[in-house]
């Protein structure tokens, strides 16, 4: 095997998982910072992207940002391969996007907040079909209200998120949740429709109401 060999595999290891990236020692990054300055430069005139400083996206990563549907990585952020990203989408700093996300941010966007971590194979779509009964599905209109996920936010893996939800800062979304309805700060949630089984521990106190 040669170094080329070792090499290659060090990228695919990267692309799958991110987190790596900013780990790398400086013999590592001699090669690897480049990679990466090469590929972002090449999104970025190829769409509207926006890269913060530090980030790291996978060559198998898809992002499409049309004029107006811009998507921004703020710095430190992480997007792993065979994720598809479609704008308006804004990542906050150190956000993590593991390997088969998908978002959509519809017309009204979805934004993510500094730390938080998307697992595996999630889904959040910030758009919806409507439903009546006169047409076909695709021919009904299309609404757009937005995702926000706040600040320290984990999703798990393979949960799905719908257009209007809110995720409060530190909440945490349980492996294969689908979540219709806003995630108040730190509260846990699971199932199908999703619901709170409890609080991160350590959480400060609820706020009387």
């Amino acid at each position: 095997m040669t170094e080329d060999d070792y090499r290659e595999q060090h990228k695919q290891r990267l692309a799958y998982m991110p987190w790596l990236y900013g780990r790398l020692k400086p013999k590592h990054l001699a090669w690897a910072a480049p990679w990466q300055a090469g590929i972002q430069q090449r999104l970025s005139q190829l769409e509207t992207v926006h890269f913060g400083e530090h980030c790291f996206v996978a060559p198998q990563a898809v992002l499409l940002a049309e004029p107006g549907r811009d998507i921004i990585v703020g710095d430190g952020s992480q997007i792993a391969a065979d994720c598809v990203i479609h704008g308006p989408v804004s990542l906050g700093s150190r956000v993590s996007i593991n390997h088969h996300v998908s978002l959509d941010g519809g017309a009204s966007g979805i934004h993510i907040g500094d730390d938080s971590r998307i697992a595996a194979y999630c889904t959040l779509y910030a758009f919806n079909h409507g439903m009546a009964a006169d047409r076909t599905v695709r021919e009904q209109p299309v609404t757009s209200r937005g995702i926000h996920i706040g600040r320290d936010v984990w999703v798990g893996a393979r949960a799905g998120i719908v257009d209007g939800v809110t995720i409060g800062d530190h909440a945490v979304v349980g492996m294969g949740a689908v979540v219709t309805r806003d995630v108040p700060a730190w509260t846990i949630v699971a199932g199908n429709p999703a619901r709170p089984i409890g609080r991160r521990p350590g959480a400060p106190e609820q706020a009387e109401t």
